[in-house]
This record gives structure tokens, sequence and C-alpha cells, in this order.
């Protein structure tokens, strides 16, 4: 009895103690200086010519709530806070409820977010789940009830919150699902439009038309549950007609959004910046975006997957200072928001295979070197591995390296791996600066692995910058609006790889693409030799869910990437759509001055047999390390290296 009586006291101490608590913080709140909250999208993204890459400013897209439609705002306080105007921040008696119904489901059912809190969370711009931020936002969230009053509060809400593909507010919402003003929704709009920030993709009506309706009719039933409309009407609004615009008015390009999210997710990693907007009077962010070019990789993009339910991603990059100047993430933002160029990772398939060859001229190989090609089944021990070649075709006899490339041969690189060790090619690619971790397995030299396309052009950066590495970024700096710097990239310049083999695999990556070497079966880019109109290095690549064409000369590299998010498998027939949009782009940047790599010292010229590799007089042009050229070839080695078995 003396213990219960003890808890109950204790309960009571503590119950005390937290009303002191909590209204010492109200206190406080109330004595603090007004914070301001006119900072809500205050970030100005600047392209690389330093234009804004939005052409809109701020304001303009700031609507006050008298003119916004009662709708709105009736929908929005029934589905997200009924008791808005009645608690002081919190809704204590729902944080109640939602506990309650947590505990029973055992799992996350219920939410008890109100407006403010949900106002003060896009103030943010990271988003952690630490117990610090979410002491830091209940503090600014009695701050907010403290200094303003609740229509001040619902006018930021609403113009901060997110309605998906890009829309943030509902002046930019309203405009862009229905072209319309806020103040001239409809009912049926309105109630649309607030059921989208649950969750802005998968409520996007455009894309889940489905799903939209289905959360429209969750807002009807708590706008009829709150006294707002009859229950006769859920009915009929339900069921009314609607029209979707679906167009950005003042930005001519969708696909930046794509470009702008990249920027955000790049923001979130640098730890200079502020991880709130209260905590600046807004940002400048310089990025690298070329709109040029970012409009030609859009075009090609929509001319090209048409008929195709295939998603895509692809990034240009300038590789001689890892500048990401355009990036598309899918095929349409108003569909689908998820960035596959930022977020996603995919197998990589034979774009993986200049690492590979790059490590074996590193160890006594050249682009005469030879393994005999045939249906294989290796031996690893406890297990066995019997990759094929597309179409199962083998030349069934020794080629060099040069077709091994050209033609994408799997044999050939399986036993060039092996012959290595499974640890040069992880190793490769830890030097370029993919962070990704190759496991060392057979599997790996055919790109088994899956890695992020960011991530992966690290590598491929190092190669069209002859060996100098410069990390793939998208931000340039970020100030604040009286342009004070408070983050610039740092430009590292890494000599890692040796400028000799670079440039000899970069010479035998132009093989891919060469109607000459056709033979017993083709190399993998012929279907795109009449798009270009000049060298580049380029390697195709897939597997059964993926295809990817990455290539490159010194001013730009280009990775692309189709498939499906489901992994379902791919269309052997749609395999030329990366290739295409790859050929179509490259050769028509702005800036592509189509100049090939000098020659450095120590590298020769010799002529040979494409398949055999040997010495042939008005053979096939290669390039060789001085003194393993075939006319001058150590025989000795070169019998030990041909006859050595994996």
């Amino acid at each position: 009895m003396k213990k219960i009586l003890f808890i109950s006291k204790l309960i009571i101490l503590m119950f005390f103690i937290s009303i002191i608590v909590i209204l010492s913080f109200y206190v406080y709140a109330f004595i603090t200086p007004k914070f301001n909250i006119n900072t809500q999208n205050s970030i100005i993204f600047l392209d690389k010519n330093n234009n804004d890459i939005f052409e809109e400013k701020n304001e303009n897209n700031h609507v006050s709530l008298d003119d916004i439609n009662e709708n709105v705002k009736n929908a929005i306080i029934s589905v997200e806070d009924k008791n808005f105007y009645t608690h002081k921040g919190f809704d204590i008696l729902r944080i109640i409820k939602a506990l309650m119904v947590n505990l029973v489901n055992g799992e996350i059912k219920q939410g008890a977010s109100t407006i403010s809190q949900q106002y003060v969370k896009n103030l943010y711009l990271s988003f952690e789940k630490t117990w610090k931020r979410k002491l830091e936002e209940a503090y600014l969230t009695i701050e907010l009830e403290t200094h303003y009053s609740k229509d001040e509060i619902l006018e930021g809400y609403l113009n901060t919150i997110d309605f998906g593909a890009g829309n943030y507010g509902i002046k930019k919402a309203s405009k862009f699902y229905f072209n319309k003003e806020p103040k001239d929704l409809t009912i049926e709009e309105a109630t649309l439009l607030v059921g989208i920030p649950k969750s802005p993709n998968y409520y996007n009506p455009i894309k889940n038309y489905d799903n939209a309706k289905k959360r429209q009719l969750s807002v009807l039933k708590s706008m009829y549950k709150n006294g707002y409309i009859k229950k006769n009407d859920i009915d009929i609004i339900y069921n009314k007609d609607l029209v979707f615009y679906g167009k950005y008015d003042k930005v001519e390009l969708s696909s930046v959004y794509y470009y702008k999210d990249a920027v955000l997710n790049e923001m979130s990693n640098i730890k200079e910046i502020p991880k709130s907007l209260l905590d600046t009077n807004g940002l400048k962010v310089y990025t690298n975006l070329d709109i040029d070019v970012q409009k030609i990789l859009e075009n090609n993009i929509n001319n090209e997957t048409k008929n195709t339910k295939m998603q895509i991603a692809s990034i240009v990059i300038e590789p001689s200072n890892g500048k990401i100047v355009s990036l598309i993430g899918g095929k349409d933002y108003s569909k689908s928001e998820f960035n596959r160029a930022v977020s996603s990772k995919r197998q990589v398939g034979s774009t993986i295979k200049p690492f590979l060859y790059y490590a074996a001229l590193e160890n006594g190989f050249n682009p005469s070197s030879t393994f005999l090609s045939e249906k294989t089944t290796f031996n690893l021990g406890e297990t066995t591995y019997s990759p094929k070649n597309a179409n199962n075709l083998y030349a069934n006899k020794k080629i060099s390296m040069l077709s091994a490339i050209a033609y994408s041969d799997n044999i050939y690189a399986l036993k060039t791996h092996l012959f290595l060790g499974t640890d040069k090619l992880s190793e490769v690619l830890n030097r370029v600066k993919v962070k990704t971790e190759i496991k060392q397995n057979a599997s790996s030299a055919l790109g088994t692995t899956e890695i992020n396309m960011i991530d992966y052009s690290n590598g491929f950066i190092t190669l069209a910058n002859e060996g100098i590495h410069e990390d793939a970024h998208i931000i340039e700096k970020i100030t604040d609006l009286n342009d004070n710097i408070i983050y610039e990239y740092k430009y590292k310049n890494e000599y890692i790889l040796n400028k000799k083999y670079v440039y000899i695999l970069n010479n035998l990556l132009t093989s891919t693409y060469d109607y000459s070497l056709i033979n017993y079966t083709t190399p993998t880019l012929v279907s795109i030799s009449n798009l270009l109109d000049s060298k580049y290095a380029v390697k195709s690549g897939s597997t059964e869910t993926d295809f990817w064409t990455i290539g490159y000369n010194k001013d730009y590299l280009m990775l692309t990437w189709a498939g499906n998010d489901n992994n379902e498998k791919v269309k052997s027939s749609e395999s030329k759509i990366t290739k295409k949009i790859w050929a179509k782009t490259i050769t028509n940047l702005p800036n592509n001055t189509k100049k090939w790599y000098d020659i450095p010292s120590g590298i020769t010229i010799d002529t040979i047999d494409p398949l055999s590799g040997e010495y042939k007089q008005d053979g096939y042009i290669c390039y060789y390390e001085k003194g393993s050229e075939p006319s001058y070839k150590d025989f000795e080695f070169y019998e030990f290296l041909q006859n050595k078995k994996p």
C-alpha cells in the first residue's frame, strides 16, 4: 500500500514539474525576441551563369490568408489539425490518443503533429530524426505560438507545405494542378489539393489519380465530421470531374526540379550551412547547372522514351573540374519525384570493365594481350561460374583486349579478373573515389555490384580527366543574401592514375562503335556510330534489369541509365534507348570542342590484326606503352601471359 501511495505521489509530482517546465518555456518564449518566419522558401538557386534557375522571386509565390479559398483552410484544418484554433501548439488529447492507438497496434498508425509543429519542420533545411532536433522543434513551436497569431501561422504553413511535383506553397500548387489562383479553387479542387501533402508523391493526382481520390474522400469525411459540409455533399463533391493543368508556368524545364532536389541532397551533407532557415536571412546557392545542356538532355530523353515504360536517369559532367552541369532523375517529375540519379543504386553491368582493363594495363597487359574466348565454366573452388556472352557468341579462339572491349566479351573479362586477382578491380575503383564497396568475387567483373550514378561517375571523371580526379559536385558555393560566403567547394586535383595507361584505355574504348571491327559479332555500340562526329571513349552495359551507356571526351562525361523501379526485366529491343540519348546529347553540347587527348610521352603506335592482336602491316591502329607493342614484344613474357590459366 505504501509503495502504491509513493508511486501516486511521484506521478503527481512529475505532473506538476512538467507543468512548471512547460510554463517556463512559454514565459521564456514570451520574453525572447520574435523570430522572423518570413524566410520560408528564401533559397535562391543560381545556375553556372548566376541566373535564378526558377526565374521567380519568393515573395511572388506568397499569398495572404485572405486570398486563399475558405474551402482550402477548412479542409486543411479538418484533416491535419481540427483543434488548431484552440490549442497552444500541441494537441495533448490527440497525442495521448495517438500513443494509445500505436501501442495497441504495435506500430505507428497515427501521428499527432499540429499545424504549428509541421510549419516549424518546414523551416528546417535538413530532416534529422534526433532527440535534439525534436526538442528544438518543440521549443520553436512554443515560440511560434507565443509571438504569432493563428492566422499568421496558418498562412505561413500553407505557403511552405509540399504539394508534390516541386510545388511548395498553395499558390504554386494551384497554378500547377489547376491553373488557378488559390482564391478561385472549387471545393473539389481544394479537397484534392489538401490531400497531397500527407505523401506528395503517392498522392500526386497526375501520377496516382486513384490514390489521390481515396485521400480526397478522407479529407471530405473529416470536413463532414467537423461541420464544414453536409453528409450528402461528400458524394457530390467526390464524383465531380476534375481537369488537371499540370504545367510549370514560370519554369521552362520541369526536369530542373530533379536538379534542385539533387542540390538539396548535397546541401544536407554540407556541415558549414545552417540547418534551419531561422538561422539565416536566406541563402543563395550557386550551382553548376548549365541550362542549355539541361534543355538538350531533357529534349532527347523526352523523344527517346515516348514508347517505353522504363524510367531514366542521366547526368552530364565537365570532367576537368567535376562539375555536374545537368542532371535528370526520371522521365517526368510531375509523375515521379524519385530521383534515380541521386537515390538509386543499380547493377552497372559491363560498364565496369574499363576499370578492370585499367588494372590489367597497370599489371603488364597491353591491347594485344589475348585470352581464349569460348563457352567456359570456371571452377571457383566449392562452386562453379558459367557466364555467357551476349547471344552466346564466342570467337572460339584467342582474342585481343582490343576485341574484348569492342565486343564486351565476358569470358575475356573473367579470365583477366581471375588472372589479376579479384582484389585488383575493387582496389582501382576505390582509388578513383567510388565509395561503394566492390566485392572481391568473380561476378564483380561483369558489373553485378549496385552503384549509385553520382558515386559511379567519380571513377569515370578520373578516366576522362587523364588520371586526375576531381569529385563530382553540384554546388560551387553558398552565401547568405548579403553575399557573405558560407561554403565554397574546395578543388582537389588529385593525380591518381597513370596517364599513359589511361590514354591507351581511352583509345581502346573508341573501338566499341567502330564498323571496321565487325567480325564473328559486332561492337556493342555500332548502332550509334552514324550519330557520332568525333572520337569518344564509350562503354555500354546491360543486366537483366538495367541498361547503361557511359562515355566521354576531354570536355564532357555523360552517364545514362534506363530500367524499371520494380526491377522488372528490361526488353532487349529497348537496349538502344540509353545509347541514342547519350549520343544525341553529347554530340550537341554547346561547349563540346570535340578535341581528343594529346599523346603523352612514353606512348607509341603500332598496327595489328584486331582479333588476334598480332602485328599486321596496315592493320588496325593501336596505342602501346613503348616497348610493349607487338613488333617489339618481349616474347618470353608474352607467351607466359597467354598460356597462364586463371
